[in-house]
Order: structure tokens, then C-alpha cells, then sequence
């Protein structure tokens, strides 16, 4: 594979793409064929007409899935499915890798990282009582893989992540609550919408880990695709993030574990900001990011790539009701592609 000049990354909540006949979620109904069918060619004309190098995929059930859009959609001799874990059991992370930039194998990490300890006393102020979080693992396991986007190392380092979601957890069957249903019955949604926090809270400090393991004292260029399940400056994205200082003088940012919002680079680029990807009860959020490390980052020293703009397909969004989705095969959440050129800052 030749060095690249440009490459673009995408992330694609494909909206629960399994098998027809499957099951699914606890209260979903399993695909029709004939509705598996419109489904898998909506996203083989989005997937065409994003035209990625690399795309980052959520909510997939089934390898077998993918593979079928692929093959209808003619991109089965364009892109390497990475979907080991796609099973039909639950929903996992994927990817699509252009033939001839993957290098390695990729990983999906389960567990929390051994840096990880959610715990306090609060020393530093004494009235807060303490604190342990006793979470060990990811809901939706991280996909990690290499690309060789150019012929000299270093290898750029990926990954794909699916957070939890704002949706409260259901908390109706747990021991507790039924011995104490009275005391509790009135307040599940905050309770459930609280657990949810936490555990996304808890999957973003994970993946920080992971990757200030990757980052701190090297130049491995890092990208994060995902549905993050959070805003530009929610705490969880600014846990991944660092949150870096943008507006710099030319070539003199960019920090050693610092993460830089698509998001935040393409409303330095427009006169205003049009930028969402899922809505919910007339809500428009932004919920699907692209992150990027300080090579890809234009005003860092460090620089290696060139921001060549950030591109959101989400008109599929107007419909809003989950029956236009089911009959027309569209998804739930907006697709975010955001492009590149290789340019590394002039050295005098």
C-alpha cells in the first residue's frame, strides 16, 4: 500500500444490524427479511456515499450481518470487516478497514484497565462522604486496531467505542427494589438515570486509560471513533479529551495525551453550528464524535495530518418515529466523517 496524501474516518451507529429472525433487545422484534433487506441496502448506499477509508461501527449482532450488506452494496473487495465478537449473542463494536492499511490484529478490550481504581476518601474535604465505584469492565467491549496510513512508523493506533447510554437503567427486577418497591417506586428514573452516569462516567475513565497507556511520552498518532453517548463538553468526553486548548499560534499547541473534538475543529471552519447526530423528543444532540491526537491537529508542533473538514450525514434524522426507521431501513443516529491531508509542519 502506497503512502497515503488523504484519508478519512467515519463512525456509523448502524441501529441494531443483526440477522433476520434473531433475537435482539429483551423487548425488540427481530427483523423481517424483507425489512433486513431495506435495512442492509440503506447502509450500503450510506457507506458508498461516505466513501471512508476507515469506518467505526456500533450496534452490530452479527458478522454474517455486515458481511451481506458488504457483498450487496459491491464493498466486499473494498473494506476488511473487523467484527470478531459479532456473534448474534449481543451488540458489539466493528470496523471497516480499507484492504492494505490494517496491520496486526485487532483486539476488543472487556475488562478495565489495571490504571483504573474509582475510589475515594476525600481527604480534601471532609464533609464528602466516600466514594467506590465497582465496576470492572466495559458494557460494550473497545475495538483497538493498528492502520499504516504511511510507509514509515509509527503506526497509527484506533479505536472503536460504544458508551452507555442516557437511557436510565432499569432497576424493577433488582433484589432491592422489590422488597422495597414503596420506597422506590416513584424515583427509578432518577436512580436508573443516575446508575447510567455512573457507568458511562466510569467506561470514559477506562478508555482514558487506555489510551494515556498509548500516548504519554510517544508520537503515536490516535484516533477514537464512537457513539460516546454524550456532548462536545459533557464531562465524559472531556474525561477522553484532557480538554486541550485550541486556539493556539500556528504549530505551537498540541499537548502528549490530548485528544481534540471533530466537533470543536469544524466550528473553527463555520459561521455557525449545524452539527447533530441523534434526537431525541425534539432534542438535537451531538452524540457520535470523532476524536484526533495532536498529529492530526492543525496548530499543534506535532502535526502530521491537516484537517481537511468534518462532514455529518443526519438527514435520515427528520424521521423520527422508530417505525420510519424499520420501514425505510434508516438508523437512529447521524454518521460523522471527518477527512485529512497529509501536510507535517515545516521544520526550520
Amino acid at each position: 500500500m502506497p503512502d497515503l496524501d488523504r484519508f478519512s474516518v467515519a463512525t456509523f451507529n448502524l441501529y441494531n444490524l443483526q440477522l433476520p429472525g434473531r433475537r435482539m433487545h429483551r423487548f425488540s422484534r427481530p427483523w423481517t427479511e424483507e425489512e433486513f433487506e431495506t435495512k442492509a441496502d440503506w447502509i450500503g448506499r450510506k457507506l458508498t456515499e461516505v466513501d471512508a477509508d476507515v469506518v467505526g461501527l456500533q450496534e452490530l449482532w452479527h458478522a454474517e450481518a455486515m458481511l451481506r450488506v458488504l457483498v450487496a452494496a459491491g464493498l466486499d473487495d473494498t473494506y476488511d470487516l473487523l467484527a470478531g465478537p459479532a456473534d448474534g449473542s449481543a451488540i458489539t463494536c466493528a470496523a471497516l478497514v480499507r484492504k492494505g492499511l490494517l496491520r496486526g490484529t485487532p483486539e476488543w478490550v472487556t475488562s478495565f484497565p489495571p490504571g483504573l481504581r474509582l475510589q475515594s476518601t476525600s481527604p480534601e474535604d471532609p464533609q464528602a462522604p466516600d466514594i467506590h465505584v465497582g465496576l470492572t469492565g466495559f458494557s460494550r467491549p473497545v475495538l483497538a486496531f493498528d492502520l499504516a496510513l504511511r510507509e514509515a512508523p509509527p503506526l497509527t493506533r484506533c479505536y472503536v467505542a460504544h458508551l452507555k447510554s442516557k437511557l436510565p437503567a432499569e432497576i424493577g427486577e433488582e433484589d432491592w427494589f422489590e422488597v422495597a418497591e414503596e420506597q422506590y417506586k416513584n424515583h427509578r428514573k432518577a436512580i436508573g438515570a443516575a446508575l447510567s452516569t455512573i457507568r458511562r462516567t466510569a467506561e470514559a475513565a477506562a478508555l482514558r486509560v487506555l489510551l494515556t497507556d498509548v500516548m504519554k511520552g510517544t508520537v503515536t498518532p490516535v484516533i477514537v471513533l464512537g457513539d460516546l453517548n454524550d456532548g462536545q463538553h459533557s464531562n465524559t468526553v472531556n474525561i477522553l479529551t484532557e480538554q486541550p486548548r485550541y486556539l493556539v499560534g500556528d504549530s505551537r499547541g498540541g499537548g502528549d495525551i490530548a485528544l481534540y473534538t471533530g466537533q470543536t475543529m469544524q466550528e473553527y471552519r463555520d459561521s455557525r453550528d449545524v452539527y447533530y447526530t441523534h434526537v431525541h423528543q425534539d432534542l438535537r444532540e451531538s452524540l457520535d464524535h470523532v476524536l484526533v491526537s495532536e498529529q492530526f491537529y492543525d496548530n499543534s508542533h506535532r502535526r502530521q495530518w491537516l484537517f481537511d473538514g468534518l462532514v455529518i450525514y443526519n438527514d435520515h434524522l427528520n424521521d423520527a418515529e422508530p417505525a420510519l426507521h424499520k420501514r425505510k431501513g434508516s438508523g437512529d443516529h447521524g454518521i460523522v466523517k471527518m477527512s485529512f491531508i497529509w501536510k507535517p509542519r515545516r521544520v526550520a
